[in-house]
């Protein structure tokens, strides 16, 4: 997959993922909730504790406590493939997460599956799929 279709839509997807994790960054519900279609699915299939999500509404309940384990959280992404094909998008993203846990400093790096549909001229997740690619845990500093 490569970056394919209008650039102003490439361009408003890049501006979702930035949305995105500046919410998480700032542990923003409403503006993370705001990244997503209304009849979305949210799975990581690496994070049972976290079963599938339908639904925006189930969607940011789950996040607002998960959020709860990650305490100052540094959140960035980036894309690695958006393919448009009309009002639909294919889009793979690569994460990189760092915080503190419990007097560990944690990295985790990651890679999203993702549908994206415009919606009234927005970009919106229709379904994300998260997996792990690596993780780090050290003391915390290190």
């Amino acid at each position: 997959m490569a970056f394919t279709g209008p650039f102003e839509d490439r361009l408003a997807i890049r501006e979702l993922l930035d949305a995105y994790a500046d919410a998480v960054t700032q542990r923003d519900a409403d503006a993370w909730g705001a990244t997503w279609a209304e009849d979305s699915t949210w799975s990581m299939p690496d994070y049972p504790e976290f079963p599938t999500q339908h639904g925006r509404a189930n969607i940011v309940a789950l996040w607002v406590e998960a959020m709860k384990a990650y305490p100052g959280v540094m959140f960035e992404a980036w894309p690695g493939s958006i393919a448009i094909d009309g009002d639909t998008a294919t889009v793979r993203s690569y994460t990189s997460e760092v915080y503190d846990q419990g007097g560990t400093t944690m990295r985790d790096r990651g890679i999203y599956d993702d549908v994206c549909v415009k919606i009234d001229g927005q970009w919106r997740f229709r379904s994300r799929t998260f997996r792990n690619i690596h993780r780090q845990h050290a003391p915390k500093g290190c």
